[in-house]
């Protein structure tokens, strides 16, 4: 988060980004680059992004993968009613059908590993809906306030980025940080640079999509990514046995996201 919002700052500095669709009457030299009214109004997003961070790791601690992939799917799901209460959209029966095959075939590929457990479902229904309401938040605010994806991740980066270091601080986490053995290693500091241009690429793509198109197109292009992680997976690293089930229910998952797709492109 410090890296993005300082990249943030340096281009916008630089005017080579701007913070707005159409930039307001903001001094160059301004504190926050964006009026705080409109800091302000982003708060909203900012505790939805703290929430689904939060939610989203703890969840992956308390399930087996197999588990957590599959109910994880069912993001789409809450995506739909979360945008159907925040934005009162509605989606036709063909968008609703692909959203149901994506569903049935996560459960299908991971029939064979699902085993119940109670705190770990919950944990995991937890995050999607913090996901969903983070995904609509997004949409929302990114269509009424005028600010564009750089805007969006600047005032996410001032709300959450105190936040999130306090938190760190009182769980003990940055003192860990700190103390890590490899802190000043040359590679590690080049790795960890490199992943958090990553992250910024990451949540630029999804602001953007977000915006752009809507929170369940973007809940679809994550399932849509699944498919090629597990066959590039397969294809890089291999050690995956052959599973009919898992096969299928992937297959099912893609002809879904397909399907949504010709469905959006076709304005249906």
């Amino acid at each position: 988060m410090v890296c993005s919002t300082a990249l943030l700052y340096v281009l916008r500095r630089l005017k080579i980004i701007s913070f707005t669709n159409s930039e307001p009457s903001v001094p160059s030299d301004a504190l926050f680059f964006v009026p705080f009214r409109i800091l302000l109004r982003t708060t909203p997003l900012s505790l939805a992004y703290l929430l689904y961070m939060l939610a989203s790791m703890e969840s992956v601690r308390g399930v087996n993968v197999p588990m957590y992939t599959t109910l994880r799917r069912t993001t789409v799901v809450f995506t739909m009613i979360m945008e159907y209460f925040l934005a009162k959209q509605k989606h036709t029966p063909p968008i609703i059908g692909s959203v149901a095959l994506i569903v049935f075939g996560a459960f299908i590929a991971g029939a064979r590993d699902l085993s119940f457990d109670p705190r770990g479902y919950a944990i995991v229904f937890v995050a999607n809906i913090t996901t969903a309401v983070y995904l609509a938040t997004i949409n929302r605010i990114g269509k009424s306030s005028g600010l564009n994806s750089f805007g969006l991740m600047w005032c996410n980066g001032l709300v959450c980025g105190p936040l999130v270091l306090f938190l760190t601080y009182i769980q003990g986490d940055l003192k860990k940080a700190i103390e890590f053995p490899n802190l000043h290693s040359p590679g590690f500091q080049a790795v960890l640079l490199f992943s958090c241009m990553l992250a910024f690429l990451l949540n630029y793509t999804i602001f953007w999509n977000t915006i752009l198109n809507s929170a369940l197109t973007q809940s679809m292009c994550g399932n849509l990514k699944d498919f090629f992680t597990v066959g590039i997976g397969w294809v890089l690293f291999g050690g995956l046995p052959f599973d009919l089930l898992n096969v299928i229910g992937q297959g099912l998952g893609f002809l879904g996201s397909g399907l949504y797709a010709y469905c959006k492109i076709k304005g249906k």
